[in-house]
């Protein structure tokens, strides 16, 4: 196990080279988060755009029409690598198979049926030829009785996978047809059908999420790559993309829920009752002793043995209770109040400093604006000094590290308690992962303290030899947070969490330059000129066994891979978004 334990003078040691990076990073974005282009912002206006690109690479590379496309997507949660890759290992006929997919190309599937009456399979009636429908699966029955089916399944929230109606198919409906159908009865129940469809991206779609803000600010966030990340939408809003709740890293997702609902749900205040009170054996409510006399009387009347909690009769005299006797020791009784005890003496431990940092960080996030006013101030004077930039680093690289001590607490209430790991080590491993563990945070905190501390100075009025040694110190206490926050992460990453062998926890990685805040979605994913996706289209062997696909080296759906989505370009009839209720086919003929 590394040795976390490197004193102060050994981080300060960092070269030059440490201090040009700080100095530099958040050149393109001051005041603000990071910005980069591995997260997009979805609005309401490019949720089609989004979906439509997904959709075109699949039709494009399997030749399907565009509801099978969305079929095999709304299967495969609009995983295209993962579709890709079951296509490769599976063939095309098992991929179309488990998702429902039914393409007989032998058979003439058109929806209008040629003849002039039949005898419907549902309804038992003859119909019209005219008044049937065939779907791709070859079933044919009336349009009534394939009307109150689509209704009753859009109803029921089941409209993105809607199967055909003959016993034992699996077959997914063409959502055309559906459409169809419900808009000439129900035109309000087409456009919930189609607004379903849209949302399917969002809703099944394990790498795009819904921001949580309230109120709603109507966007989604789309991660490229791992889903367990902390991001920044556009409304300003941090948060925790796998759990949806505030940014919390290093605590994993688990370690946090239970920690808000310890804290939400006053807990602490039970077993402060069950420390300090004791139930009536009447009527079970708590008792608090307020008298020197073990006898006491609860507001029903019930009158019992404060010592053992036994019910009595209201006769006592300085030394007893008539007819009762409660001397002999009882070890469990006594083991659970200590207990108890300790629990509620350690949970105050980690929660006072856990609400101390987080304090701290609220205030010191007041001091943004105070920064502003000394770094203008500064920057009017006649002085050789013109960068400032390292202050306005120093105070983010402060935030960070503050908001990351304040969530290691919760996280070692957790990791070196008993409710989550208390079969993963033993007490004697526990101890030693626990002080180097607390090594690790104790040096941290002292030099966020140090680096809070500089910032608090009336700077501002002091002379130039006085900034320039103010400037060293916040480069060098910058660095040495930096580095401090790096290696606590580490040491959770490797020898914290990763030595568990029942359980999985994963936590957000550490980031230098802060949450990253998601870009907006502009017409799809950006391509690489010089690394566009080369999808060879398949050649079918016999029976359409396998399909072999051609991938250039480091191929995927991020910005950095280059995929290209053959998207069509988008139209702009003067300026107007897309209609969202509009079926796609009809989009792209407008």
């Amino acid at each position: 196990m590394e040795d976390y334990g490197s004193s102060d003078e050994d981080i300060y040691s960092s070269d030059q080279e440490s201090y040009d990076g700080l100095e530099n990073e958040e050149a393109d974005s001051q005041w603000g988060s990071s910005t980069g282009n591995s997260c997009k912002v979805i609005t309401r206006e490019s949720l089609l755009v989004a979906q439509r690109e997904d959709l075109r690479r699949v039709m494009d590379l399997l030749s399907l029409r565009e509801h099978h496309a969305r079929t095999l997507l709304i299967h495969y949660r609009w995983d295209v690598e993962r579709l890709f890759a079951i296509l490769v290992e599976k063939g095309k006929t098992c991929l179309f198979a488990e998702a429902g997919v039914t393409i007989l190309e032998e058979v003439d599937v058109d929806s209008s049926v040629s003849s002039s009456t039949m005898m419907c399979g549902i309804c038992m009636e003859e119909v019209a030829g005219s008044e049937v429908t065939k779907m791709d699966c070859g079933h044919c029955f009336c349009n009534d009785c394939w009307t109150e089916h689509f209704i009753v399944k859009i109803k029921e929230g089941q409209s993105k996978r809607i199967r055909c109606m003959a016993h034992k198919c699996f077959a997914i409906c063409d959502e055309a047809v559906i459409r169809k159908l419900v808009s000439k009865r129900h035109p309000d129940l087409a456009e919930k059908f189609d607004r379903f469809l849209l949302e399917s991206y969002i809703e099944d779609n394990k790498m795009v999420k819904w921001c949580p803000s309230i109120p709603h600010c109507g966007n989604a966030i789309r991660v490229e790559t791992d889903e367990f990340c902390e991001v920044e939408c556009s409304c300003g809003l941090q948060f925790c993309f796998s759990c949806l709740s505030e940014a919390h890293s290093p605590c994993s997702c688990w370690m946090w829920e239970l920690w808000t609902k310890k804290c939400r749900d006053e807990s602490e205040t039970v077993n402060w009752i069950t420390v300090h009170t004791k139930p009536c054996p009447k009527c079970h409510k708590p008792v608090e002793k307020n008298g020197g006399c073990n006898l006491v009387s609860c507001i029903c009347g019930q009158a019992f043995c404060w010592l053992c909690g036994g019910a009595t009769g209201r006769d006592h005299t300085w030394s007893s209770i008539a007819g009762h006797s409660c001397g002999r020791y009882k070890e469990d009784q006594e083991k659970k109040s200590e207990r108890a005890k300790r629990d509620l003496y350690r949970y105050m431990h980690y929660h006072n400093r856990y609400k101390a940092h987080t304090d701290s960080f609220t205030q010191e996030s007041r001091l943004r604006e105070t920064i502003k006013e000394k770094v203008a101030s500064l920057e009017s004077r006649d002085s050789r000094l013109r960068d400032f930039s390292w202050v306005t680093n120093g105070l983010y690289r402060l935030f960070r590290s503050r908001r990351a001590l304040s969530f290691s607490y919760p996280f070692a209430f957790y990791m070196f308690g008993d409710d989550l790991f208390k079969d993963e080590m033993t007490n004697e491993e526990k101890e030693i992962k626990q002080h180097l563990f607390e090594d690790q945070q104790q040096q941290l905190e002292a030099n966020v303290e140090k680096l809070s501390k500089v910032f608090e100075d009336p700077f501002d009025g002091f002379e130039e030899t006085e900034i320039m040694d103010m400037r060293m110190q916040v480069l060098n206490l910058s660095v040495v947070t930096d580095t401090l926050c790096k290696k606590m992460y580490e040491c959770i990453e490797t020898d914290l969490l990763g030595a568990l062998q029942f359980s999985s926890h994963n936590i957000a990685p550490y980031q230098s330059k802060g949450i990253e805040r998601a870009t907006e979605l502009n017409g799809g994913r950006n391509t690489k000129a010089n690394n566009n996706i080369t999808c060879q289209k398949a050649h079918d062997q016999t029976n359409g066994g396998s399909i072999e696909l051609v991938h250039p080296s480091g191929c995927g759906t991020s910005d950095e891979s280059g995929c290209s989505s053959r998207k069509r370009t988008r139209k702009d009839s003067g300026g107007s978004f897309f209609d969202l209720n509009l079926p796609a086919e009809l989009v792209d003929r407008n």
